[in-house]
């Protein structure tokens, strides 16, 4: 099987607006849809000029330029997706320069921020019974997830349902097939799923589909630095191809509400991840909590 992202320039003259694209399954999507020819704004907090989220090298620049090499168009902005100020005026940015926006991605996710593979900022180990945790640290899940999904999507909607057109994702992970081995994880998981649920059921009227999707274990800059590349089962491109097949397909909103996996839309759009292959959906071992999240 050869490496086979999504064929020719499908998505030439697409305008992509990829929030939380610093690093990780975020930079992949802006690389798989740069694939696909589309011109693509790539976001963060971490940029080369100013701050970089915990002092982490990777900044949104980087982005930009993958997105060029990859045979797109790519363009970065600076931005704080926990403000709803900071998101209003980067849309409204973004369809200054460029009219429109064709296909948004929230691919933020601060809630492994202070993760050490073992043990998050608070010395609490990944899986720990929620009786014996504090609960404080939860909103920082909700707002490193699922609140910027929200911001993302309230902001970005009306140039869409104006457009009566457009694809939204918000990058989860799949929770039909059981819990997910913490609760804090669990519950930020499920909330951006229901958004994306929630968020289908008033834009699709409009012709706008929603959608959730979910990636394995991804091989991120964050899984190498803790020595977890045997455990990843995808490159972050695998997710890119993914949301690109998906911007590509004139059929999708039939698809919007559902949390789509990439695994089974490779095998549906016929893509593969960069190494030629076609992983299978990544299932969280809950019995063995060392994997973590």
């Amino acid at each position: 099987m050869s490496d086979k992202p999504l064929a020719g320039q499908a998505l030439a003259g697409k305008v992509c607006l990829v929030a939380g694209a610093s690093r990780g399954v975020g930079r992949g999507i802006a690389r798989g849809l740069g694939e696909a020819g589309a011109t693509v704004i790539v976001t963060a907090r971490s940029s080369e000029t100013g701050p970089r989220t915990e002092m982490r090298p990777e900044a949104i620049e980087d982005t930009a330029r993958e997105v060029d090499a990859a045979g797109g168009e790519g363009h970065h902005y600076l931005c704080d997706h926990r403000s709803e100020r900071a998101v209003d005026e980067l849309v409204h940015w973004v369809l200054r320069r460029f009219g429109r926006i064709d296909v948004a991605v929230s691919s933020v996710w601060g809630g492994n921020e202070g993760y050490d593979g073992e043990r998050y900022a608070d010395g609490a180990a990944w899986g720990t019974p929620f009786w014996r945790r504090s609960a404080e640290p939860f909103s920082n899940f909700l707002d490193g997830g699922p609140y910027p999904g929200l911001l993302l999507a309230r902001a970005v909607a009306p140039a869409m349902v104006s457009a009566r057109s457009g694809l939204f994702v918000f990058v989860s992970f799949g929770t039909e097939s059981g819990y997910l081995g913490d609760v804090f994880y669990d519950l930020a998981k499920a909330t951006t799923n229901r958004l994306a649920f929630a968020c289908a059921a008033e834009l699709a009227p409009h012709g706008v589909c929603s959608v959730g999707l979910s990636p394995g274990f991804v091989r991120t800059e964050r899984v190498r630095d803790l020595g977890q590349d045997a455990l990843a089962t995808e490159s972050p491109l695998y997710a890119g191809r993914a949301v690109a097949a998906l911007a590509a397909d004139t059929s999708v909103l039939t698809q919007s509400g559902r949390t789509l996996h990439v695994a089974d839309l490779a095998r549906t759009y016929g893509f593969t991840d960069t190494d030629g292959t076609q992983p299978d959906r990544f299932r969280i071992a809950t019995e063995d909590n060392s994997d973590g999240p």
